[in-house]
């Protein structure tokens, strides 16, 4: 049984060995086999497989050079080794090395051969089968490209835990270590990739963009991830398609209509370059130019993309390369292949033949087989000079560095490295093996695996806790998951002006290892757009909103299609397409283009603006006018005039309304709390100062003059010092209403925000509007008591008292401040200080003028009227019309009595004085001479009544007999005041009626 179990594994080893040719793998003994696959073509040639005979192995089309270089890299590194005194001395690494022709099927048949080889060595089968063309079980395999092809493979070796470290495969997917158990890689993971596609795009500020993925395990994953960072960024994206390299034409030019009519530049492609290569095809044959190409690292370099007869569809790419590496000396051995050297390579023939466009003549179907390869080759690369029907032979003296291909191109070597630095992991890992100490192993108590008779699984584990340095001085471990996180190159593809060939120009890198933020870094100097052009083309569902206007939503289009609608006042944008407008600080307000803030403008009632030195000019006037009456009153204050006016009232009247001026200052300027605390107590206490003494000087002369007789009690009652009294006790009630003002609630400065939204208006918040109206409202409570009293002393002497003037000024200060109250309300700003200025001022002129500009003039124009006869005259003129007044009244009393009883006459009164009724002087002297004689002998006055006017004259003496006259006077007055009321005019005048 054991015997025919033998047998059986060996025909399958057999059969395996027979579908792999010698001209189909490479191949070399050794200690320890390491297994390659290697995409050293770029697919299968299309057979329909109707089984009525047996299926034959599908045959591989069109010569991949940088395959076979990637293939070369890892030979190369073996090599290296075992010529490596250090590294597994006394030990020989062989391989294995297939050909997986870019498709799952091949790379499948390539990986069972590894695992049939494993199980034969696992039946321990030597001591019956003495195979002398054994070969060791293969305990680690390099590859391979494609991700699809190594998830298929990785699932196949899981079983077995046989290591596969790939230099290619980048699908997110391969880290998932519960489904690939065995697998690592030493390129980056693409969800690295895919990040740094989308921080591309918001580099350039493009927003609108179509994806296209491969439709297998690399493409869907990559362009998945890479749609989740797009809607992180705000990025839309306008078509996502999925293409294959086996897709049909339909389906390739479905895919081209859809990127021909879409309005999105930017096409974000994962993808492999044989999956690609049909659908550029389609794009060239069209012509359809103008649209940028992100290319993912598996087809951004790619020999079959990377064509100058593409290049005017896709000269724009911009793509990632995994970071070069250097290899010393793999230059000069890649220069040294011949098929006739490398024996051991059953690829070399093949390539040689493909880079001379010639065959070696073995044998027909050599020939044949190669003329297949080169029309393979013909329709994807056209690396040929011959044609298909013929080619000639090779002599093989060919000079490698003679021909231009994909193979010697060693400047930029990615995935040559990544080979070389998979290979050289292994190698490392069995190093660890060799070099284990007993205890201190990764095994069972610390026990070490035997390099001799090591199996896969114990090269797995080894690998997993992996840690050396590489050549390049960088440290190799594979993370939790398999992969080895590195950095990308960005490129740029230009045309080179040699040679026309496309050239891959570094524009930058992507640092995964840096913040957020600041991995990408790009230099746009180097950029040619569509290979010529600097200018960053525009990729964006709308344009851009420019600063001062943000992005505005249209219902039923994607988020990166708007409107660009202005900020709102207040609100500005300082940055192209801003999602929101930002508000502007409490104290700021947008500019006019709404793109910055700038400080609002502050407005108070300053004393530079015209408004406010027009109010300042008028209280400065008003201060001026009011000294200047001070002073004159200060210097004829023993006139009569003056005396007259209560001088000691009239001084401090004037000292009020220098006050009253005073403070309108303070509602003038920046307000502070100093100033809001202070300007309306000076106003309202000046005020009630100023309505005080003009109320206790109009209320002392009504009662002097309507009190018949002035005796002692009045002229105590109304002393001096009484009206002091009376006047600062007026003030004081002020002063105390002030003062609970200021202690309960003090006005402030305020900075008022609401009532404009450009402007901050400094005013003074008054702490209590109540507090304000008692305030108002006492002063104009004392102004109407004035009001009254001066109503009451409008026909007193003219000369003596300005009643009449009073009463005129206290209408104008009524009206002023009955105005001020809407005015006030109405108002806002600075204007409220101003329309308060102006009702202090205006008060306080109306008061001026109405009580002392009379005086003033009178005194410096008119100083004959400023005489004690004047005073005199017109103080007994008065006297005289209050007498008659009472005379006419009881004699138009009496008539009527009289005429009740019988009709009888009433008798005329007398004077000593001589009259006359209606009739004028026979003799009138000139003007200047009656005045002269009136101011000689006495004054004459006509008094006027309802019935007829009375003349009456009044001459007065030297001052001896004018002063015993008077005494006289007072004395009969005082007598006969007891019996009658005209007893005054019987001992004065004689007032004959008309």
């Amino acid at each position: 049984m054991t015997l025919y179990s033998c047998c059986l594994i060996l025909l399958l080893f057999t059969w395996n060995t027979a579908a792999y040719g010698p001209n189909q793998r490479a191949q070399k003994k050794g200690d320890i086999i390491l297994g390659g696959l290697f995409p050293i073509h770029f697919g299968v040639a299309a057979k329909d497989q109707d089984l009525k005979s047996r299926p034959e192995s599908v045959e591989c089309i069109r010569y991949n050079f940088r395959g076979f270089r990637w293939l070369q890299a890892m030979i190369f590194a073996i090599e290296e080794i075992n010529s490596s005194p250090t590294l597994l001395p006394n030990m020989t690494l062989g391989y294995r090395i297939f050909d997986t022709c870019n498709t799952v099927s091949k790379a499948l048949e390539a990986t069972l051969s590894f695992v049939a080889q494993n199980k034969i060595d696992s039946l321990n089968l030597d001591e019956f089968c003495n195979c002398s063309e054994h070969i060791p079980s293969t305990i680690a395999v390099v590859g391979a490209t494609g991700s699809g092809i190594s998830t298929a493979v990785a699932n196949l070796l899981g079983l077995f835990y046989i290591p596969q470290v790939s230099y290619a495969s980048s699908s997110r997917l391969l880290s998932n270590k519960n489904q690939f158990k065995s697998f690592l890689r030493t390129i980056p993971n693409d969800e690295h990739q895919a990040t740094a596609m989308a921080d591309i795009i918001e580099y350039f500020r493009w927003n609108w963009v179509g994806t296209i993925a491969a439709d297998d395990d690399y493409g869907r994953p990559g362009i998945e991830k890479f749609r989740e960072e797009a809607e992180e960024r705000d990025i839309c994206i306008d078509f996502s398609e999925l293409i294959s390299q086996y897709s049909d034409e339909e389906e390739i030019q479905q895919v081209v209509e859809v990127i021909q009519n879409s309005t999105a530049r930017v096409i974000v492609v994962f993808s492999s370059g044989p999956d690609l290569e049909p659908l550029i095809k389609e794009i060239v044959r069209r012509n359809i130019t103008g649209k940028i190409w992100l290319a993912s690292e598996a087809w951004a370099s790619s020999s079959l993309i990377a064509m100058p007869e593409f290049f005017r569809v896709i000269g724009s790419t911009i793509g990632f390369a995994l970071k070069a590496g250097q290899i010393p000396g793999f230059r000069e051995f890649l220069q040294k292949v011949h098929p006739k050297k490398s024996t051991n390579n059953g690829f070399a023939k093949e390539f040689w033949e493909e880079t001379f466009n010639c065959y070696l003549p073995d044998g027909s179907k050599n020939s044949q087989a190669s003329t297949s390869f080169h029309k393979g080759h013909e329709e994807g690369l056209g690396a040929g000079n011959g044609t298909a029907a013929f080619r000639p032979p090779c002599t093989g003296d060919e000079n490698i560095t003679s021909v231009e291909t994909p193979y010697m191109d060693y400047t930029h070597l990615r995935i040559s490295y990544n080979v070389y630095l998979a290979v050289y992991s292994i190698a490392h890992a069995l190093q660890d093996i060799y070099t284990c100490t007993p205890g201190k192993g990764l095994f069972t108590n610390g026990s070490c695996a035997d390099i001799k008779k090591v199996e896969a699984w114990q090269v797995l584990k080894h690998l997993r806790h992996l840690n050396f340095t590489n050549n390049m001085g960088e440290q190799v471990d594979f993370d939790e998951f398999g992969d080895l996180v590195g950095n990308y190159s960005i490129i740029n593809w230009h045309l080179s002006p040699e040679d026309g060939s496309v050239v891959f120009e570094e524009v930058g890198h992507y640092n995964v290892y840096a913040k957020k933020g600041e991995r990408l870094f790009i230099n746009e100097n180097k950029i040619l757009w569509s290979g010529f052009s600097k200018e960053v083309p525009f990729s964006n569902c709308s344009r851009d909103c420019l600063p001062g206007t943000r992005k505005g939503i249209i219902e039923g289009e994607p988020t990166c299609c708007f409107e660009c609608v202005d900020c709102p006042d207040g609100e500005y944008s300082d940055e192209t397409d801003a999602s929101a407008c930002d508000k502007c600080p409490e104290d700021y307000w947008s500019n006019e283009n709404h793109t910055s803030c700038i400080p609002k403008q502050i407005e108070f009632l300053s004393w530079t603006e015209p408004f406010g030195i027009a109010l300042t000019l008028f209280a400065v006037l008003g201060i001026f006018l009011t000294s200047f009456v001070l002073g004159v009153f200060t210097k004829f204050r023993n006139t009569p005039i003056v005396k007259a006016t209560n001088r000691e009232l009239s001084y401090l009247l004037l000292f009020s309304l220098l006050c009253c001026f005073s403070s309108s200052l303070f509602f003038i300027g920046e307000p502070q709390n100093w100033t809001c605390r202070l300007r309306q107590p000076a106003f309202g206490i000046s005020f009630v100062l100023c309505i005080s003494c003009i109320l206790v000087k109009t209320n002392r002369v009504l009662l002097v003059f309507e009190a018949k007789i002035p005796t002692s009690l009045h002229r105590k009652w109304w002393g001096l010092n009484l009206q002091f009294l009376l006047v600062f006790l007026c003030t004081f009630v002020q002063i105390v209403i002030c003062v609970i003002w200021l202690y309960t609630a003090p006005p402030s400065s305020y900075r008022n925000h609401e009532l404009e939204d450009e402007i901050i208006f400094i005013t003074c918040h008054e702490g209590s509007l109540m507090a304000l109206g008692f305030l108002i409202g006492y002063t104009c409570l004392l102004a109407a008591i004035c009001f009254f009293f001066a109503f009451k002393s409008r026909k007193l002497p003219e000369n003596f008292n300005e009643a009449k003037f009073i009463t005129f000024s206290m209408l104008i200060f009524f009206i002023v401040w009955i105005s001020f109250i809407p005015a006030y309300a109405s108002t806002y700003g600075k204007f409220v200080s101003a329309v308060e200025v102006i009702a202090i001022l205006a008060a306080s002129f109306g008061l001026l003028a109405c009580i002392f500009f009379n005086k003033v003039y009178i005194i410096l124009f008119k100083p004959s009227r400023n005489t004690i006869e004047e005073v005199r005259c017109s103080t007994a003129a008065h006297a005289f019309k209050v007498a008659a007044r009472a005379t006419l009244r009881r004699s138009n009393v009496s008539r009527k009595r009289s005429n009740s009883l019988g009709g009888s006459t009433g008798s005329t009164p007398s004077s000593s004085i001589s009259s006359k009724s209606n009739h004028e002087d026979p003799f009138p002297l000139p003007a200047s001479a009656e005045r002269q004689r009136q101011q000689q002998r006495g004054c004459k006055q006509k008094v006027s009544f309802g019935s007829g006017t009375v003349t009456l004259s009044l001459s007065f003496e030297e001052p001896q007999k004018n002063a015993m006259a008077n005494r006289n006077a007072k004395r009969r007055n005082s007598l006969e005041a007891q019996n009658s009321d005209d007893s005054l005019m019987r001992h004065r005048a004689l007032l004959p009626l008309q």
